[in-house]
């Protein structure tokens, strides 16, 4: 029941007891006026309906916008493209219109929003041409560690590589996220994947490239160096789109919710062989993207057929 509803039968309940007793007692009870109650007296005929609030709009405005008036404001301000209303209400002022600013950018609110509205083009995303062979691209990137999960305090990036074509992933653990530790991990990575590494594709964060950093720019970074001495193709993603190299992030959220939100590691050597347990063992899980089979199956169906 609505709050009309309410008042209504709040009301009806006020007239039934005024039935019994005094106008005095009635007021007095339900903590209204004489007057209020007489005046719902007078508009019941019997029917809820008669007892809700009639339209408190007033019958007629005397000092609202003539039609002249309205169709001069529309005309200066789309002149102005609807922005400048100070500059929009100094023109009108010199052409005769003697209205207060507040009651112009009023009626200028009611006009902008009786306007219709251009509908929003849908955008269409560029068509993804998904690598076909294991190796193909890898996508790479960090995911901070919750504090919660190291005994010791101290701060703990995981680095992780997903193929795209098979989903498989590699991950390790550092206790820093440096430029180093990216070298470091394109090592272990190039040791431990079962397929050559054509491409792989990074956001443009520091520990990645220098890009983005005015003073360091011009300066190939270890990670980059490392890739270019092993004639490895490195592309970034583009600039706040972390979506390009969702494969990764979507395995990091898969991360959070199989091993950190219950991982407990007493120092970066005891987080090390916890993550590699974890990792030998999630290639082995099956997804649904990939037809309910398993990294490692995919995997094997590829180099299979080589």
């Amino acid at each position: 029941m609505d709050i009309i509803t309410q008042d209504a039968y709040h009301r009806q309940r006020m007239l039934k007891y005024f039935q019994e007793h005094s106008g005095t007692s009635t007021a007095i009870r339900y903590k209204v006026s004489r007057k209020t109650l007489y005046k719902w007296l007078k508009r019941f005929d019997g029917t809820i309906g008669s007892l809700i609030d009639r339209s408190h709009k007033p019958h007629s405005s005397p000092r609202a916008h003539s039609e002249a008036e309205i169709k001069l404001v529309k005309r200066v301000v789309k002149h102005f493209h609807w922005i400048d209303l100070l500059q929009s209400y100094q023109v009108l002022q010199a052409k005769g219109y003697n209205r207060s600013y507040g009651g112009f950018k009023r009626l200028v609110g009611r006009l902008k929003a009786l306007k219709p509205k251009k509908p929003k083009q849908k955008r269409k995303p560029k068509p993804y041409r998904r690598a076909e062979c294991p190796g193909e691209k890898v996508q790479l990137d960090v995911k901070f560690v919750p504090s919660e999960c190291s005994a010791d305090g101290k701060k703990y990036y995981q680095y992780t590589a997903v193929d795209e074509c098979t989903r498989w992933t590699y991950r390790e653990m550092y206790d820093e996220h440096s430029t180093y530790s990216s070298k470091d991990f394109l090592t272990k990575l190039l040791k431990h994947a079962p397929f050559p590494i054509g491409k792989v594709q990074t956001d443009n964060g520091s520990e990645w490239t220098n890009a983005l950093l005015v003073v360091k720019a011009k300066h190939k970074t270890l990670f980059e160096q490392a890739l270019n001495e092993l004639g490895i193709e490195y592309q970034r993603i583009r600039i706040a789109t972390p979506r390009h190299n969702g494969k990764v992030e979507r395995m990091h959220r898969t991360d959070q919710m199989r091993i950190y939100d219950h991982l407990r590691f007493f120092g970066l050597d005891d987080g090390r062989k916890q993550l590699a347990e974890y990792t030998r063992r999630s290639n082995y899980i099956i997804k649904t993207v990939l037809g309910m089979r398993s990294p490692n199956q995919v995997l094997r169906d590829y180099l299979a057929v080589v």
